[in-house]
C-alpha cells in the first residue's frame, strides 16, 4: 500500500479554486502537510493518481465525508461494522476529522475541534505519568496525545471497524506507530477485570453516549475501574455539556455513582465536559 491520501470537502475546495493554472498547493492528509499537485484541463494529479474535476466537485459536495485518494480512484472512508451493525465513517472538520457513528460525531465540533477537544480531557488529567489506561479507543487521539506522556497506555475497542477507520485517518497514524501503544480489541467492562490491581496511573474514559453503551456509566464499571488504579490513581470521565439539562442530570448522576464507587474526591472539569475522580 502507498502512501496513505485523503481529501475532504475543503481540499477540494482549494483545489477548484486554482483550476486553470499548472500547478497548486494543497493537504493531501487532512491539514497536517501541504503538497504541490500537478493541475491541467482533466483534473489533478500527483505521483500516480490522477482526479477529474467531476471527481473534485463530488468531494466538494459531500460534507461529511472523507475520501482516500489511491490509483484507482476515490473511496469513501466508511464502513458498516459486523460486530456491532453501527456504520462508521470519517468526518472532516477545519482540524483533525472525526468519527460519525450511526452519524453522530464521536468529538465536539461546536467551537472547538475534536484534537482541542482531546487536548482538553488531557490537560484535565493534571500531570500524567505511568501507565493509563485508555477505555475507548476511537480515532486514537486521546491514546496519542497520553502516550507522549505516560510510559505507557492500553487502549481498549470494542468495534474493530473503528479501529480499521483510525487506519485510514492521517491523524491517527501514531496510534500503530507509537510502541508505548497497545492496543485491545474487546468490551472494557469485561477486560478491565483482567488487569491487576493497581496496575494505572490514570484511566481515561470518553464513552459513546449512555444510549450506546449503559454499562460504562454504571457503579459496577466504576468500582472495576477503581480496583486498577494505583493508590493515587485518578479517573478522568467525559459525560457531555455540563450547562445542558441532560449533560448536568448526567454529571450528577455520574458523580453520586464514582462516589458510591469509593472515589473520595469528584470534581468538575467543565471545560472538558467531564469530572476527575481521585482515589
Amino acid at each position: 500500500m502507498g502512501r496513505l491520501i485523503v481529501l475532504s470537502h475543503y481540499q477540494a475546495a482549494e483545489l477548484l479554486n486554482a483550476r486553470g493554472q499548472t500547478q497548486a498547493e494543497v493537504s493531501l492528509d487532512l491539514g497536517l502537510t501541504r503538497d504541490v499537485v500537478a493541475l491541467d484541463s482533466d483534473g489533478v494529479s500527483f505521483d500516480d493518481r490522477n482526479l477529474t474535476w467531476k471527481q473534485l466537485e463530488k468531494i466538494k459536495k459531500s460534507e461529511r465525508k472523507c475520501f482516500r485518494w489511491e490509483e484507482d480512484g476515490l473511496h469513501e472512508i466508511r464502513i458498516l461494522s459486523e460486530e456491532t451493525a453501527w456504520v462508521r465513517s470519517l468526518a472532516p472538520t477545519p482540524s483533525a476529522p472525526t468519527m460519525l457513528v450511526s452519524g453522530f460525531p464521536m468529538h465536539r465540533i461546536k467551537d472547538t475541534d475534536p484534537w482541542r477537544d482531546t487536548e482538553a480531557k488531557i490537560k484535565a488529567c493534571g500531570k500524567i505519568h505511568g501507565r493509563v489506561l485508555d477505555t475507548a479507543t476511537g480515532l486514537g487521539y486521546t491514546a496519542i496525545l497520553a502516550a507522549r506522556k505516560a510510559d505507557s497506555v492500553v487502549t481498549i475497542d470494542i468495534d474493530p471497524a473503528g479501529i480499521e477507520i483510525a487506519r485510514q485517518n492521517p491523524w491517527s497514524q501514531e496510534l500503530f506507530d507509537n510502541a508505548k501503544i497497545e492496543q485491545q480489541i474487546g468490551d472494557v467492562v469485561d477486560l478491565v477485570e483482567e488487569f491487576a490491581a493497581g496496575e494505572f496511573s490514570l484511566v481515561i474514559h470518553d464513552p459513546p453516549t449512555v444510549q450506546f453503551a449503559g454499562e460504562m456509566y454504571s457503579e459496577g464499571f466504576y468500582r472495576s475501574v477503581y480496583r486498577v488504579l494505583s493508590r493515587t490513581g485518578k479517573f478522568f470521565h467525559y459525560i457531555g455539556d455540563p450547562k445542558s439539562g441532560l449533560g448536568s442530570r448526567m454529571t450528577e448522576g455520574v458523580m453520586k455513582r464514582l462516589k458510591a464507587a469509593g472515589f473520595k474526591k469528584v470534581t468538575r472539569q467543565p471545560e472538558a465536559f467531564g469530572v476527575l475522580a481521585e482515589k
